[in-house]
């Protein structure tokens, strides 16, 4: 059987991916599927392919909270893979696969860091790096770095010269900042932690947030960024799965 025998119309393709017919119009004015053959009448002619390409965008986009380049990534493999270029498409799922695992193991660091402030354990070294060092221990641009530090998020030393300086109370509070911007928070939230910790160095960093900003501590949240990453790593695998069975077509 070829993928491409049995054919749709604009209403049976939405009917089948459970989505609005108006929907199906915008996967395709984005990119995100193979554009459709049509009728002399201007109807669209859809085929089993949009129906593995609709399920693999509709399985990319189920995690839409992530931040840090993430749906970027995920928007790149749909088109790719919309433009049938599925070896591309899957080398760019790895990639993505091994950036989650980053993020996972940053999101357990951030979790291990506000434990260790609240118990006072955490031992501070006297270290103090310049930015574009503090951003390749955080693996974040240098211009991320000065975004954060413009829009508030942290209040940077400058050494006699006039230099920047990251000290390791930095780094730390770096690594839960770039925890919680893959998790969604705004720049106003965050900001409203830091102002805090700089108000009162004994806070109970794990539930600093007020009601109004969220519904949850720092911990929790970060073990529910975990638990949608490892949903973003399963869906990544599915996605090479609607691949495979396109290209034994």
């Amino acid at each position: 059987m070829n993928i491409i025998n049995k054919t749709y119309n604009t209403s049976a393709i939405a009917k089948i991916i459970g989505i609005h017919p108006n929907t199906v119009r915008l996967y395709e004015k984005w990119g995100f599927i193979t554009a459709p053959i049509r009728k002399e009448n201007g109807y669209r002619i859809f085929t089993n392919l949009h129906i593995y390409q609709f399920m693999l965008a509709r399985s990319a986009l189920q995690i839409e909270v992530l931040q840090n380049g993430l749906r970027k990534k995920v928007i790149t493999i749909i088109k790719t893979v919309a433009g049938n270029e599925y070896d591309l498409a899957q080398n760019l799922i790895n990639d993505y696969i091994k950036q989650i695992d980053i993020e996972i193991s940053n999101t357990y660091e951030a979790i291990d860091i506000v434990k260790e402030l609240n118990s006072r354990t955490f031992i501070q070294n006297n270290i103090f790096l310049k930015r574009k060092d503090a951003a390749l221990i955080l693996g974040i641009s240098t211009d991320t770095l000065r975004n954060w530090e413009m829009n508030g998020l942290l209040k940077v030393k400058r050494k006699s010269n006039g230099y920047r300086v990251y000290t390791n109370e930095d780094i730390n509070k770096l690594k839960i900042i770039r925890t919680l911007r893959c998790a969604n928070f705004s720049f106003s939230e965050i900001l409203n932690m830091t102002n805090k910790l700089e108000e009162n160095k004994n806070i109970d960093i794990a539930n600093i947030f007020d009601p109004q900003y969220k519904d949850t501590d720092i911990i929790t949240t970060c073990n529910r960024l975990v638990l949608a990453l490892h949903t973003c790593k399963e869906n990544a695998k599915y996605m090479n799965e609607m691949i495979e069975k396109i290209k034994i077509y």
